[in-house]
């Protein structure tokens, strides 16, 4: 269990924080009108 508490958690803490770090800084490459919320009608 200690195993997991020091090597695991943490790697899988800042592999989450990366995951959701890419995502957000992809939007900046997308073209403007794939950033827009989508129309309605």
């Amino acid at each position: 269990m200690g195993f997991l508490k020091t090597k695991v958690l943490p790697f899988a803490i800042v592999s989450l924080f990366g995951i959701a770090f890419i995502a957000v800084s992809a939007r900046i490459w997308l073209p403007g009108d794939m950033i827009a919320p989508a129309p309605i009608n």
